[in-house]
């Protein structure tokens, strides 16, 4: 048996069962160890060693839940509210209230957007932005497994299609190792071969929000994370906290570490009396305790990784599925993508897979006779595919880091599943049909 398949079978059953996720990694990681020729003592090492690997991220949450929680004090969150209060009305009649659910909807899909490809943040706006709104979505009645959803979209498409921000290193890491593989291709033409995929994914979205979960959902009594009572909200606040937020984006952009960015806009809120110094170490430690769970959770992921890339099965899973094709060119794409769900289920980057499976599925694809777009869909959507629906993957934690800071929404069950369902079987079916008209 492979080591990746009942690693990453353990891992997501455990999971499933509402085995804590750390834990799950870990005990997927052991099995996946035993299972790949490792001794007990070499799976250990290699989960060991793979644990530094998580550690800036994990810090890097921890301080930005400090600042979300240190702005939530400046009486932000208030702001929100009285802002959708007005767009909902006293009444809070059916009509308004679509009105400010399609707002908040649409303004986190677009920041979601933006941090991949216009403003480069990746997952930093999260704690950020959706901890202070939570109230909001409650009192709307929102299904944060919409939210999910939502913002899952806004971090993996972008990137998947357009050739900006992150966008630019995916594809230039396809090209990259297209070419190292024997075909070189023009990364314009990235953007055309992922087209089709990227439809299947705004297909899973309008499902997410027209079907699956446009009914409300009651969450019962809640309040925005850590505001304490109600405050008067001075307008020196706004400006600061806004001064915050600038600080906390150029110093991210400046030096390419959420660490700085977070310490930066925190550095201002204090310097500035926005937030007092008394309370700083009490913001820090509630931001922290909001953010452990994404951190652990990331910190295992690596040490995961690590154990599975030891077993050197990445290869073989690739190599074994190469051998099953025969001549059926339709069987060949759909197993081709099946990998690429495992392997990035698995280690968490779509990144990291396309390197992984490039080498191989390359000259195999020129061997069964696809076009140079089919191929370049076939690996970009391969190492898309698991990005949304992994427990280890950026584009879920970061999502339930948000939605979950008032302890109400399930990572697993929440997030995953229905990021899975929503995106991962449209990419393989409209990544499928691409591969065979392109």
């Amino acid at each position: 048996m492979n080591a990746v398949i009942i690693a990453v079978a353990v891992m997501l059953v455990l999971s499933l069962l509402r085995v804590n996720v750390v834990l799950a990694l870990a005990v997927g990681a052991i099995a996946g160890g035993l299972t790949g020729g490792l001794s007990i003592e070499d799976t250990i090492g290699a989960f060991t060693e793979g644990l530094g690997g998580g550690a800036t991220i994990a810090l890097s949450y921890a301080l930005l839940g400090g600042f979300a929680v240190a702005i939530s004090r400046t009486g932000i969150p208030e702001v929100l509210v009285k802002l959708i209060l007005k767009v909902v009305g006293n009444e809070g009649e059916g009509e308004r209230k679509g009105l400010a659910k399609a707002l908040i909807i649409m303004i986190l899909l677009l920041v979601a957007i933006s941090s991949q490809n216009l403003i480069p943040i990746h997952i930093a706006f999260v704690p950020l932005l959706v901890p202070p709104i939570l109230h909001i979505l409650d009192m709307l009645k929102i299904d944060r497994r919409l939210i999910a959803c939502v913002l899952a979209f806004g971090l993996i498409a972008p990137y998947v299609l357009l050739p900006y921000g992150f966008g630019l290193l995916f594809h230039e890491v396809i090209a990259n190792q297209m070419a190292l593989a024997g075909l070189e291709i023009d990364m314009a033409d990235i953007p055309s071969a992922m087209a089709l995929p990227v439809a299947g994914m705004a297909l899973g979205l309008v499902i997410a929000i027209f079907i699956s979960y446009r009914k409300p959902r009651d969450y019962g009594d809640s309040q925005a994370i850590a505001n304490g009572p109600d405050r008067e909200v001075r307008t020196r606040n706004i400006v600061f906290t806004v001064i915050a937020l600038a600080a906390a984006l150029v110093g991210q952009i400046m030096t390419d570490s959420m660490i700085v960015g977070a310490i930066s806009g925190i550095a201002v809120l204090y310097a500035t009396g926005a937030v007092r110094w008394k309370e700083a170490d009490e913001l820090l430690n509630d931001g922290m305790k909001m953010m452990a769970f994404v951190g652990f959770v990331m910190i295992a992921a690596n040490g995961f990784a690590g154990v599975i890339q030891a077993t050197g099965h990445v290869e073989t899973l690739v190599e074994s599925a190469s051998g099953m094709l025969g001549d059926n060119k339709g069987m060949a794409a759909f197993i081709m993508l099946l990998v690429g769900l495992l392997v990035t289920m698995g280690i968490g980057s779509s990144f990291a897979t396309v390197p992984i499976i490039a080498a191989i599925f390359v000259p195999l694809s020129v061997e069964f006779g696809f076009s140079t777009l089919a191929i370049i869909s076939l690996i970009g959507t391969a190492g898309a595919l698991g990005d949304a629906g992994s427990p280890a993957s950026d584009s879920t934690l970061g999502p339930t880091a948000g939605l979950n800071a008032d302890g109400k929404h399930n990572h697993i069950w929440d997030t995953c599943v229905p990021t899975f369902i929503h995106y991962n079987i449209p990419l393989v079916i409209f990544g499928w049909i691409a591969a065979m008209i392109l």
